[in-house]
């Protein structure tokens, strides 16, 4: 299931940065990066079943493995594990609702947390102008 309009998707920072939000939320990435891309895993363990909420993230540019990566995230999913397949994504998986309450809030709060070292940039030219003048 992939969790739509969370602001994420596409989002743009450094590596050390979005690695300390992600771990501040419990999303952790345990050896689950190559050179290039990033993956981070929050576990939930229901009477349901065992449940990942994942943000992947892919370098723009710099090294992963060297910490100097600048990451961008990409859509956050949440998927079911079937011992010993892995985990599943599929449209025909049911979700628990308070599963999905759950992961909407940390979505939201890791939002926030990266909202505060975002720089926006001016929408217009005269907004250029004015701060160039």
């Amino acid at each position: 299931m992939y969790f739509e309009n969370t602001n994420l998707e596409n989002l743009t920072a450094d590596q050390e940065l979005i690695e300390n939000i992600m771990k501040k939320n419990g999303l952790e990435c345990d050896g689950a990066w190559d050179y290039e891309r990033m993956t981070f895993d929050r576990r939930f363990d229901t009477r349901e079943g065992t449940y990942y909420l994942r943000v992947f993230a892919y370098a723009q540019s710099g090294d992963v493995g060297a910490h100097d990566a600048v990451l961008t995230l990409m859509k956050p999913v949440l998927g079911k594990h079937y011992y010993p397949h892995g985990v599943e994504y599929g449209e025909d998986e049911v979700f628990p609702a308070h599963l999905v309450k759950k992961c909407d809030e940390i979505l939201k709060k890791v939002r926030l947390d990266l909202e505060a070292f975002v720089v926006e940039a001016p929408s217009n030219k005269k907004a250029l102008e004015t701060i160039n003048a």
